[in-house]
């Protein structure tokens, strides 16, 4: 008779035929990282570049102005050629100047023609505020036609100039392919438009030298600021127009670099209006707007949309 299974009673004894068992509860495959773990922590995007403050920016163009002086004092032959068509033209605009000065009072009697019966104090005094608002606004006039008729004149001399800075600051463009008497065209319409505008801005100007106190302080610097950006408009040309660029594309360029553009202007209008200031500064003052636009104005305005202001 057969006896039941039971334990083992030693160790290594045959306990009989292996008993089925639970199958195996199958193993979670691993997880893999997700691709943010597997690359860590996230890393920032690239920032969009800032651009500089307004009153930076003022300060920054001023500093073209500076950087074109100390060039030209590092090249004395370059700024020795520049010279020669800024001298000749001073004279023209010397000889005007003075026979303005001349014949001020005489003007300012006609201008003010209405004050005949009043007494002669106030008519005196109307007369020499009319006197400094028309020779103020003549010399506004003067100072930013006189850039851009020097340039004309000396379109050789101060190409040359910024040919060679350009070349000290790693290479100049080359020349457009465009005839000789179609730059001169170009040249000579540009000019009779911003005399045009300038005209009107003196007039204006000229009016407002009446307003008691504003037109003996406000109106000065309006001014100088408003010349200041057409000033930087002509200086930088060159080298804009060396890149292709027409009058309408240079002024949209500077406006958006309005107060680097203003900067530089002012300050090249409050040097010119040192005695003799004009054609010693000249040079200095196209080689500062060649760097300007090499180094500010020569990219597309439209890839400025990617930069913010701060604050």
């Amino acid at each position: 008779m057969s006896q039941p299974y039971g334990p083992p009673d030693r160790p290594g004894a045959w306990t009989g035929p292996p008993q089925p068992g639970p199958p195996p509860s199958p193993q979670p495959a691993p997880r893999q990282p997700s691709p943010a773990q597997q690359s860590g922590p996230a890393q920032p995007g690239p920032q969009p570049r800032q651009r500089p403050s307004a009153f930076k920016d003022f300060f920054n163009g001023v500093g073209y102005l500076l950087r074109g002086i100390g060039w030209v004092a590092r090249h004395p032959a370059q700024w020795l050629f520049g010279l020669i068509p800024a001298l000749i033209v001073l004279a023209v605009y010397a000889a005007a100047l003075v026979f303005l000065a001349y014949r001020i009072d005489d003007l300012a009697g006609w201008v003010t023609g209405f004050a005949d019966g009043w007494s002669d104090a106030a008519r005196t005094s109307v007369r020499v505020v009319a006197g400094i608002a028309l020779y103020g606004s003549a010399l506004f006039f003067a100072i930013i036609t006189f850039t851009a008729m020097t340039l004309l004149v000396g379109d050789p001399f101060y190409e040359s100039i910024a040919v060679r800075v350009e070349e000290s600051q790693g290479g100049a463009p080359p020349e457009p392919d465009v005839p000789l008497l179609v730059q001169i065209g170009r040249a000579v319409k540009d000019a009779l438009i911003l005399g045009a505008v300038a005209l009107v801005f003196a007039i204006v100007f000229f009016a407002c030298g009446f307003l008691p106190v504003v037109g003996q302080t406000v109106v000065p610097v309006v001014a100088a600021l408003v010349s200041g950006y057409f000033l930087a408009g002509e200086l930088t040309s060159i080298a804009l127009e060396r890149r292709g660029l027409r009058r309408r594309d240079r002024f949209t360029r500077l406006k958006a670099h309005r107060p680097l553009a203003v900067g530089f202007g002012a300050a090249t209008f409050v040097v010119f209006l040192i005695p003799l200031g004009a054609v010693l500064a000249m040079p200095g003052a196209v080689a500062g707007g060649t760097l300007l636009a090499r180094e500010r104005l020569a990219d597309d305005p439209s890839a400025e949309a990617g930069l913010t202001s701060p604050g």
